[in-house]
């Protein structure tokens, strides 16, 4: 994949034989950055890092000049100044970030109806349909790179593939402002020099387990057998891994419609900053937005950490799933991984939320490869059971188990 600041970039710059990749990632550059700079053009070329200007803040984007220095998202912003003391602060719009997610993805409906939303600045596109009247893919995929610029003045990456997970990737390698095209002739050879944690569901802990059996590229880890990855990782995860090291990936592009979410939040009777206590507020929630979601058959792909502190600023920071999920496991660990991430442990918070997103029928998140979160979903689904039976809160996480405090102690007030 290529790095953050595009210093790897690849692109195609020849004819190839395009016919057999017809799906498209599309994945919008530096967008919040980006959007700002309209309104900036003085600025263009130049390192910008997109936060509020409070003292606990924390980099909500930044332009590749600033990503050269070592500048990335979720970074708080006083360690981002020091790693790149010249960067020009802008304070974040989000409603013009969602206008001008609504111009991007009109044009991509306009191209193909299959487009699948991933979240707000990138999508993906099945263009099989539209070859007979727009022409090849790598040709969709620059009509759809002009439209874009000429429409809105953004860029634009795109990787074009034979399936979702590599035309993803491909977009990653082209980063910023670039076109990738790999014929599925080409899957492996592509994929193969990568590193492991590339791939889909491999996190810091699965990339030190594989590498202590020295696998440490794609092709590696294509080239090891079924039975050995799955008694390192697990039998489901290896399978997925191996899979998509191998290049399959059925999963179709499926548009989405819905504009709905589930979730909850509480605000609390006095400003919580004990990261215990939120912790903890976070499981039971992402708990009972998981149970909500499966009782109605759904699944989300966009996981939502909502913060208000106590001088009413709130802010909300979203993870995009490589597969959507009810999980409510799942749930927590992505809204504490974003919390973590924001560096505000230990700053008081007056309402804490969490919410998921892009929703979808459940039976259509059952073509993922792997389910890597099988053993909390059966736990999860006993639970349902349990609670059908007995009713809500007879059983749950032992986590939620708290010892008695103090009348009054961090205890939140309930909606």
């Amino acid at each position: 994949m290529g790095r953050a600041d595009g210093s790897d970039r690849r692109v195609t710059t020849s004819a190839v034989d395009d016919s057999t990749a017809t799906i498209l990632h599309v994945d919008m550059d530096a967008f919040f950055a980006a959007v700002e700079l309209l309104d900036h053009p003085e600025l263009r070329g130049k390192p910008a890092i997109v936060a509020h200007s409070g003292g606990r803040s924390v980099v909500t984007s930044a332009t590749y000049e600033a990503r050269k220095f070592g500048v990335r998202s979720a970074m708080p912003v006083a360690q981002a100044l020091r790693l790149c003391p010249g960067a020009v602060l802008l304070e974040p719009h989000m409603e013009k970030y969602r206008d001008y997610s609504a111009r991007v993805m009109r044009i991509f409906s306009e191209v193909t109806p299959l487009v699948e939303p991933l979240s707000i600045d990138e999508a993906f596109l099945d263009v099989a349909g539209a070859r007979r009247l727009l022409g090849s893919p790598a040709r969709i995929a620059a009509l759809v790179r002009k439209r874009v610029s000429d429409e809105t003045g953004l860029t634009c990456s795109i990787g074009v593939a034979a399936t979702k997970f590599v035309a993803k990737l491909a977009s990653g390698s082209a980063k910023p402002d670039g076109l990738l095209v790999v014929p599925e002739s080409e899957t492996l050879a592509y994929l193969r020099p990568l590193p492991v944690g590339a791939l889909w569901g491999v996190g810091a802990s699965t990339q030190e387990s594989l590498a202590r059996l020295g696998l440490r590229t794609v092709g590696d880890l294509a080239d090891t057998p079924l039975q050995v990855l799955q008694k390192t990782v697990g039998e489901a995860s290896g399978r997925k891994l191996h899979d998509l090291a191998s290049g399959l990936d059925p999963r179709p592009v499926t548009p989405e419609s819905r504009e709905k979410s589930v979730g909850h939040e509480v605000t609390f009777e006095r400003d919580v900053a004990e990261a215990e206590t939120l912790r903890r507020e976070l499981l039971r929630m992402a708990a009972q937005t998981a149970a909500r979601l499966r009782s109605s058959g759904l699944v989300g792909r966009t996981v939502s950490l909502k913060l208000r502190f106590a001088d009413f600023r709130t802010v909300t920071r979203s993870r995009t799933l490589a597969e959507p999920t009810n999980v409510g496991r799942r749930i927590y660990e992505e809204v504490v991984a974003a919390y973590d991430a924001m560096g505000v442990e230990g700053v008081p918070i007056r309402l804490i939320g969490v919410r998921v997103e892009q929703l979808q029928a459940a039976e259509e998140g059952r073509l993922a490869l792997w389910d890597p979160d099988e053993e909390w979903r059966e736990a999860e689904r006993t639970i349902d059971e349990v609670s059908a039976r007995f009713g809500r809160g007879t059983i749950g996480p032992a986590s939620l188990v708290r010892p008695k405090t103090p009348p009054g102690e961090g205890a939140p007030a309930r909606p």
